[in-house]
């Protein structure tokens, strides 16, 4: 097994889901509890990476982070064909289901606990620390857990932008598809059913959040 490719999956994963909390929580905030024109629009923007081909969600960070950027370019920051590329297709590609489960969850808070905290006067950032976030805990997580996983397995928009390059770019899936083209099948295999169980453990939690927080319901 190529333990250079795991490790920097694991760090380019890390870096991903750190990022994509952060935004698809405030995304998915914002999409549960406020109307605003242009929200449909806001949505499909969203969800768009869940329905494009990888490959074109990569060429259009290759046009946004490009050396044409310049912003980038003020900054003289390079983001082509470094982790740090990858890890920004990553977040990408994540960022849908992060939001998806995690609105799902804010959108089930009953409003009347929400306004008994207002009451009692606590503040709007009181209200969603000490309430919101608890009470939607269990879907946050499973969006975390999703998106992360997701994050591991890109694949695609990360060979766009950040190429395949053994030791600095290449993530298991790129080097999953380097060991094919090589025939190195039982290296091959190895990381497959290693990528496998990541999977099945990231779906297999989600299964237990959204059965708990089920029970809770009822």
């Amino acid at each position: 097994m190529t333990w250079s490719a795991l490790l920097l999956s694991l760090q380019v994963t890390l870096v991903a889901t750190i990022a994509l909390s952060v935004i698809g929580l405030v995304l998915a905030f914002a999409l549960a509890r406020f109307e605003f024109r242009g929200k449909v629009l806001v949505e499909t923007l969203i969800n768009l990476p869940l329905i494009l081909p990888p490959s074109v969600v990569g060429y259009y960070l290759l046009i946004i982070l490009g050396r044409r950027n310049p912003i980038l370019e003020w900054l003289e920051w390079q983001i082509l064909f470094t982790w740090q590329g990858a890890a920004i297709a990553s977040t990408i590609v994540g960022i849908p289901l992060m939001v998806q489960a995690s609105r799902a969850a804010l959108s089930t808070i009953d409003p009347v606990i929400e306004n008994a905290a207002r009451t009692l006067g606590s503040s709007e950032w009181e209200l969603f620390r000490r309430v919101t976030l608890p009470l939607a805990r269990r879907g946050i997580l499973a969006g975390v857990v999703l998106g992360g996983a997701r994050a591991l397995g890109e694949f695609g928009a990360t060979l766009m932008i950040a190429g395949n390059i053994p030791g600095r770019t290449q993530t298991l899936p790129l080097a999953i598809y380097d060991a094919v083209q090589a025939r190195r099948y039982a290296e091959a295999n190895r990381m497959v059913i290693l990528m496998t169980i990541i999977a099945l453990a990231g779906l297999w939690t989600v299964r237990l959040l959204e059965s708990k927080r089920m029970s809770q319901r009822g």
